[in-house]
């Protein structure tokens, strides 16, 4: 959704993207070819973005930002407005913040979103992960010394494995013991 007329590229370090948004998708504008952007038309044009989506999020607003007014167009829709809480002194989350105290739903996960649209969250699929990764999940908890020595593998084949599992949200670290995670 553009701010401004179709044959115009705003801003201009963004025209290769709106030709690739173009080719594969549908640029939007309510303006005439050759109007060019302007401050209030931003706002105006996010009237239409609150309305063409079933909810709103809204990840870092100062005190007065077009976020929070297209926060308010979403709630004249009748749409669902989530606002991510932010740091208390951060003048950067003074919008997202003021919005939570008037209402909106805290966002903490995408878990919160689906939810609210009704959507069930895919089922907890186990993340693919190395048969040496997997092997060593079984034997959790243990230090990296158990782990090299029930297996038979090399320190840093441990290592690695375990790094494999902490990133795959399986296990952690800590207080030199590698345990696995629910």
């Amino acid at each position: 959704m553009l701010g401004c007329g179709i044959d115009r590229d705003y801003p201009a370090a963004h025209a290769s993207l709106a030709r690739e948004i173009a080719e594969g998708s549908l640029l939007v504008s309510e303006y005439e070819a050759g109007v060019e952007p302007a401050p209030w038309r931003f706002p105006a044009r996010n009237r239409i973005i609150a309305g063409l989506c079933a909810a709103t999020v809204v990840v870092e607003a100062r005190e007065r930002s077009g976020a929070l007014i297209t926060a308010d167009f979403a709630l004249e829709e009748g749409r669902e407005v989530f606002a991510v809480p932010g740091e208390i002194t951060s003048a950067l989350s003074a919008g997202t913040n003021a919005l939570l105290r008037l209402g909106a739903t805290p966002l903490t996960s995408a878990a919160d979103v689906l939810e609210s649209l009704g959507i069930e969250p895919p089922s907890a699929v186990r993340p693919a992960i190395s048969e040496v990764a997997a092997s060593l999940l079984e034997r959790l908890p243990a230090s990296v010394d158990e782990l090299v020595r029930a297996s038979g593998r090399s320190v840093g084949e441990v290592a690695a494995a375990i790094a494999e599992l902490e990133i795959a949200g399986l296990a952690a670290e800590g207080d030199g013991l590698c345990r696995a995670l629910a």
